[in-house]
């Protein structure tokens, strides 16, 4: 499994605790690139960096290798998506992972790509193939 960035925010709402048990259970992989997206939102309040901070500090943090690379320009030449979602979603193929994501719809044209979304019915697990 690995996170979506916004998965990632969600995760320090109080109202996500099924969300952050996904997470412990589950232990997902995050990209540097959710470590940039995160910690780079200019908006941040200190506590939420620190808690961000720790998270980061514990999970494992993907790096960005040719290959995703490779695999994100693909994507981007077959439709238009944001630098960070190609690259999220590269991350996920070249390494055989679910993406854990709100954004199912951002991600759904992918073929072969693999979707949780842990907000849908309240913070259940709905889990989508491409």
């Amino acid at each position: 499994m690995l996170l979506d960035s916004n998965t990632i925010i969600y995760s320090i709402k109080p109202e996500f605790a099924k969300l952050r048990q996904l997470i412990a259970e589950q232990n997902p992989a995050v990209s540097a690139i959710s470590y940039v997206e995160v910690l780079g939102y200019h908006h941040l309040t200190t506590s939420d960096k620190h808690d961000f901070m720790e998270f980061f500090d514990t999970a494992q943090v993907i790096p960005v290798s040719h290959p995703v690379l490779e695999q994100a320009v693909k994507l981007r030449q077959q439709r238009k998506m944001s630098l960070g979602d190609s690259i999220i979603a590269a991350t996920v193929i070249q390494n055989d992972l679910t993406l854990v994501t709100a954004n199912i719809t951002d991600f759904q044209w992918i073929q072969n790509i693999k979707l949780i979304d842990p907000l849908a019915d309240s913070g259940g697990k709905n889990e989508y193939s491409t």
